[in-house]
């Protein structure tokens, strides 16, 4: 903890507050940050955005030290989600610092986030007392998991393999087809494909976000929202 107590004393000796972008697809989400960053004075909040394509653009346009940002945002051209962009600023030297804000406790997704330098991450059950912690532990750029996310992995044990690979814009639709409720063969007809290759692409995805079971998908699919 001692980088986060020297980001600390830095900030209070500076009077300058991390300059902060705050990505989420829910408004409710981008206002409690943004207040608890403002009341605290530990965080000016200079642009905000609600899908990833806003968040790109805030990036080009707008200086900033730390963005926090949903990890399953609208992504660009169907992608899955906000991951794409947010693992190229962590593996990229002299980019903003990330913080994940996720529901997701799969122990297999939490882990291939670390596995991308995606290492600070908050739960949002647990914003309220480990987001401060979380955005000084980023632009220390020293790993961080809050509560829920800590628990998640302390449950799983060292054996747990990250998921590595990110789906496809085709896959992600298909998979967000499945998870609200359209079976393989209604997707089959409405993208003029077989079952079989639906399947395919289906399994594909499964493992590329490392679920394993049906159980896992609908589990993972409500926790991002999808179902």
């Amino acid at each position: 903890m001692d980088a986060i107590r020297v980001v600390r004393e830095n900030a209070l000796r500076t009077g300058k507050p991390l300059r902060v972008i705050v990505a989420d697809d829910h408004a409710c989400v981008r206002l409690g940050v943004a207040s608890l960053l403002h009341a605290t004075g530990r965080g000016l909040v200079v642009g905000e955005a609600g899908n990833t394509l806003a968040l790109a653009t805030q990036l080009d346009t707008t200086d900033c030290d730390v963005v926090i940002s949903d990890l399953c945002m609208p992504g660009l051209d169907g992608e899955y989600g906000s991951l794409t962009l947010l693992r190229r600023l962590a593996q990229t030297r002299g980019t903003p610092a990330v913080v994940v804000l996720s529901m997701v406790s799969m122990p297999r997704v939490l882990t291939g986030l670390m596995h991308h330098g995606l290492n600070v991450i908050v739960d949002k059950r647990d914003v309220a007392h480990d987001l401060l912690l979380a955005v000084d532990a980023a632009r220390a750029r020293t790993p961080f998991l809050s509560d829920h996310a800590r628990e998640t992995l302390a449950r799983a044990g060292a054996a747990c393999a990250p998921c590595l690979g990110v789906p496809s814009a085709r896959e992600w639709e298909l998979f967000q087809l499945y998870a609200q409720g359209m079976s393989v063969c209604q997707i089959a007809q409405r993208f003029q494909r077989s079952g079989k290759t639906i399947s395919a692409q289906k399994r594909s995805t499964m493992r590329k976000l490392g679920l394993v079971t049906e159980r896992d998908l609908s589990d993972f699919a409500r926790q991002i929202g999808l179902a």
